[in-house]
């Protein structure tokens, strides 16, 4: 089982999208049983709440539930559970690296890296903005996705 977990900052907007996404791009190649796919933030003010309502409906009109995720803070920890450490931004990388036990750096990736054309992008946090830019961020992921998920099949699959 490979596990793969998202973070951004608070973890109600970019990074459930995250999730959200890839595990709906899991589910469409047949490999939701292969992959462990989870979220997470760096701060932890949002322990515990579901994901910006903005965020839910964005992703629900492209067919991705997001009702189900539940914000949670980011470990230490995440690095001996998880293969991939998928961050939203340079900021919340360099916070994880902060985390990260040495000989685990491997596992950590920014999200953008993995969409063509866009690498060493930050995912621009939508929340002080309007509705467009949680479309934005949602077409920023997909192309991650997809670039993630050959990534993982060329090395795990």
């Amino acid at each position: 089982m490979v596990k793969v977990l998202f973070v951004c900052l608070g973890n109600i907007c970019r990074s459930p999208t995250a999730e959200g996404v890839f595990r709906a791009v899991l589910e469409r190649e047949g490999l939701a049983g292969r992959v462990e796919v989870s979220s997470a933030g760096t701060g932890n003010w949002h322990v515990g709440e579901p994901p910006d309502g903005r965020a839910v409906r964005a992703a629900r009109r492209r067919g991705v539930d997001l009702s189900a995720i539940r914000a949670r803070q980011a470990g230490a920890g995440d690095f001996g559970r998880f293969d991939y450490i998928v961050a939203m931004d340079g900021d919340n990388r360099a916070m994880l690296a902060r985390l990260c036990p040495k000989g685990a750096e491997h596992r950590l990736h920014l999200c953008l890296d993995f969409a063509p054309g866009l690498e060493g992008g930050d995912v621009p946090d939508p929340f002080y903005g309007g509705g467009d830019g949680f479309e934005a961020v949602l077409d920023m992921i997909e192309r991650a996705a997809e670039g993630l998920l050959a990534d993982i099949r060329r090395k795990h699959l």
